[in-house]
């Protein structure tokens, strides 16, 4: 494989430039081009605990800082990590602020983003695959699907305190859609569950959770909203976890690629039991 790029306009990352950069769920595969040609061009990364370490060998002219942020360890304060990235600009570094998945969603791109502008850092926003979507969709899970929802719920499982959002309505949120993809939701699945169940979701709804997702060590666990928290403890599963709720996770059992890619044959070809081709839709 070749790390040249396409001829194309492609955008140069100049002195005193920050762009913050979407890594994309894990799979170093999963980049976009423009974060490859962000990676190829800067003097520094910060990148966050969310990205796989064989992504930063894309860029081995830089220098390396680790500014991960994960639930329950020791981890630098956001007002540093922000003041960091102001600094180096300011030294004339060209910087590139590299986070798992997409800087957008619940990654604190925006407060970054923010922080910059308004001490005068010209940024550059480049979005990545997020695990909500990538993630599940490596694990065989479609987040939408025309027998199944119109809808999806994208929820963060804790606010600034490391508890679950307050001002999260489970009334609202179970009802609103079919399918709910939670983020950071491991440390309080009991509560969680527990909610959605008292909000009317049923106790047998289908849950998978997706841990590591695209990488080597990525795990699946399908279960049942009822039984999920019982079930992630007995597994001894570890965050990074994104939690799947509702019928979306039935389509794993005809789609799990990675399993027919190993040999196995489909569990179902027909998992929601329409009894009809799917192309008659």
């Amino acid at each position: 494989m070749t790390d040249s790029l396409p001829d194309h306009s492609w955008p140069t990352l100049d002195p005193g430039w920050v762009w913050l950069c979407g890594a994309g769920p894990g799979d170093p595969g999963l980049l976009t081009l423009h974060a490859l040609n962000a990676l190829r061009q800067a003097d520094t990364v910060i990148y966050d605990a969310l990205v796989e370490p064989a992504i930063l060998e894309w860029a081995p002219q830089a220098e390396h800082i680790y500014a991960g942020k994960r639930g329950g360890k020791p981890s630098p304060k956001q007002r540093d990590i922000s003041l960091r990235l102001i600094d180096l600009a300011r030294a004339g570094k060209r910087v590139l602020r590299l986070k798992g998945g997409d800087p957008f969603v619940f990654g604190r791109g925006g407060e970054e983003a923010q922080t910059l502008v308004q001490h005068g850092i010209p940024i550059r926003i480049i979005p990545g695959i997020s695990a909500g979507i990538g993630g599940l969709a490596y694990a065989g899970i479609p987040v939408t699907h025309r027998d199944i929802n119109q809808s999806v719920t994208f929820i963060t499982g804790h606010d600034q305190s490391g508890e679950t959002p307050s001002s999260l309505d489970w009334q609202a949120i179970a009802k609103g859609a079919e399918t709910l993809v939670i983020y950071m939701g491991m440390k309080h699945i009991a509560r969680i569950t527990t909610d959605l169940i008292a909000a009317g979701r049923p106790l047998s709804e289908p849950v998978a959770v997706v841990t590591t997702a695209t990488t080597d060590t990525q795990q699946v666990l399908e279960t049942t909203l009822a039984e999920a928290p019982a079930a992630i403890a007995e597994a001894a599963l570890e965050p990074p976890a994104i939690i799947c709720i509702g019928r979306a996770v039935l389509m794993r059992q005809v789609l799990d690629w990675q399993a027919m890619l190993a040999g196995h044959p489909p569990r179902s070809t027909d998992p929601l039991g329409r009894g009809c081709p799917a192309e008659s839709a």
